[in-house]
């Protein structure tokens, strides 16, 4: 998938509130090695160097368009560093002392074999800290396998639908307490207010959307983005002051492996 900094940024602050949420509750004081896992604009990167600037602070995404967005802006701090890599295959050098990825890691499929992986890299001590939208099964989402199997793209589009990517948090909490995680485990549902024309249809355009728009040519395009704005805009309509409440949840995992390591 086509990554758009431009469409995925249109809704920048409350795409940022969870993952400002997350990194409070990192329970770690001076870590030496830092990882941001899908940093796209690495605004969550610049700030974890900034709170750690003892650290080195790692922002890894595969887009090379999100990471040029930043890499050359002169406010970096000097102990950040860039690496564009599909995060299937990402390993770490050395042990590191906070693994973070904020609305990145749905995108990868077997997070039992994942999620095991990472906490297992983690140095003594170390910190797992992840956020993953659970909005799957609402309408903003279902909407999109509707307009798959609605039109003349189905057979084009279906092969590009799958099961739900992100499971249930107690599944979480078994996988990574058999391993020896402290954990600290939540869910949020936010009501953001948006406004602006078919805001539904433009949120989830900057992410899951995107790769079903990639996959067909100019004029199918606009006709299944038609199709899709009008199923949104019946789910949720907007209010009489024209703004449009976009309930949406999400799965905050915090997990600390046992042993030494950073305060």
């Amino acid at each position: 998938m086509s990554w758009s900094p431009d469409q995925y940024l249109k809704f920048a602050q409350p795409r940022l509130r969870p993952a400002l949420e997350l990194l409070a509750r990192v329970p770690i004081d001076d870590p030496r090695i830092v990882f941001d896992l899908g940093c796209g604009t690495g605004a969550m990167t610049r700030l974890m160097a900034e709170r750690w600037p003892m650290a080195i602070v790692t922002g890894v995404d595969a887009s090379e368009s999100m990471l040029a967005q930043v890499a050359g802006a002169p406010d970096i701090p000097g102990n950040v560093r860039w690496h564009q890599q599909d995060l299937a295959r990402w390993e770490p050098g050395d042990a590191p002392d906070l693994v973070y990825s904020n609305a990145a890691l749905h995108w990868l499929p077997d997070h039992r074999r994942l999620f095991s992986r990472l906490f297992g890299c983690l140095a003594q001590g170390g910190v797992l800290a992840v956020q993953m939208p659970r909005n799957f099964e609402a309408p903003s989402h279902s909407a999109i396998a509707d307009t798959v199997r609605g039109g003349p793209w189905r057979d084009r589009l279906e092969p590009l639908l799958r099961p739900l990517p992100v499971a249930e948090p107690a599944w979480y909490f078994d996988l990574l307490a058999n391993r020896g995680a402290v954990l600290d485990l939540w869910e949020t549902e936010y009501h953001q207010v948006l406004t602006g024309p078919d805001p539904v249809k433009e949120w989830t355009k900057g992410t899951w959307l995107g790769q079903f728009l990639d996959a067909l040519d100019d004029d199918e395009r606009d006709a299944f983005e038609r199709d899709y704005a009008a199923r949104v805009c019946a789910a949720y309509p907007p209010r009489d002051d024209g703004t449009t409440v976009f309930p949406f949840k999400r799965l905050f995992i915090v997990a600390r492996k046992a042993g030494g390591g950073v305060g």
